[in-house]
């Protein structure tokens, strides 16, 4: 396997230097018993978040589509707007995906074998699964008036939280199997907010686009599937088990 984990020179315990690990324990102490500056951390931190601005917010429909469809919604009491940061939120990670199986693409190529079952065809086909699903997602974000070009607040927040899973896949230290455990935490967070975005769809009567997005979850779950099997056998041919 590329990369393979072994026992090395990793000093990075304190019980490798057990001398020093008893210094810095009674640093700690003496740290521990010096009266610090009376500052209220907790306090301080919440009144940051009392005054602490929203994380941007959302655009103006685009359209007159878009303007007569959030004024119907409105008047139903739904709020168009909500269904829309959620699209482009989808939309955000579904490119992440699809930029993290790319990077997968690139290393698999490389690697002088792969897991049992694992084959560069099966990431070629989730990559272009993720890919058609962004696709998807930003039809319907058209489709409903809106701009999909757009960033949203939650489109926003998604992107930040997998610059983590780009930043870890960019690694090129990883083994196959810390590649595929990046790939099937994003794989959980996928069909976990597909389900919740199916649900808000259905509550928002959209039965055309509940029916596309359930036909995009079954495909997440097939992903999880694979991807979980994948890194079974890449955890078991380390371990040498089987």
């Amino acid at each position: 396997m590329e990369n393979e984990i072994s026992t090395g020179m990793n000093r990075t315990g304190m019980k490798t230097s057990p001398v020093h690990a008893r210094e810095l324990l009674e640093v700690r102490e003496l740290q521990a018993s010096t009266p610090e500056p009376s500052i209220d951390a907790l306090a301080l931190r919440a009144s940051y978040l009392a005054e602490a601005e929203p994380v941007g917010s959302m655009p103006p429909p685009p359209t007159l589509k878009g303007m007569a469809g959030t004024a119907v919604k409105a008047l139903t009491g739904k709020k168009m707007h909500v269904l829309l940061d959620k699209l482009a939120e989808r939309a955000a990670f579904e490119r992440t995906g699809t930029r993290l199986y790319d990077m997968m693409l690139q290393k698999v190529m490389a690697a002088p074998s792969l897991p049992a079952g694992m084959t560069i065809e099966g990431v070629q086909q989730i990559r272009d699964d993720e890919h058609s699903h962004f696709l998807l997602l930003t039809t319907a974000i058209q489709e409903l008036g809106a701009d999909p070009t757009a960033m949203t607040p939650c489109a926003d927040v998604t992107g930040v939280q997998g610059m983590g899973l780009v930043q870890a896949m960019g690694e090129p230290r990883l083994t196959i199997a810390q590649a595929l455990s990046t790939l099937l935490a994003a794989e959980v967070i996928d069909k976990a907010s597909w389900e919740l975005l199916i649900e808000l769809a259905e509550q928002f009567g959209l039965d055309e686009l509940v029916q596309k997005f359930s036909d995009a979850l079954v495909a997440e779950q097939r992903h999880e599937a694979m991807v979980r099997t994948w890194m079974s056998a890449a955890l078991a041919e380390e371990a040498e088990i089987g």
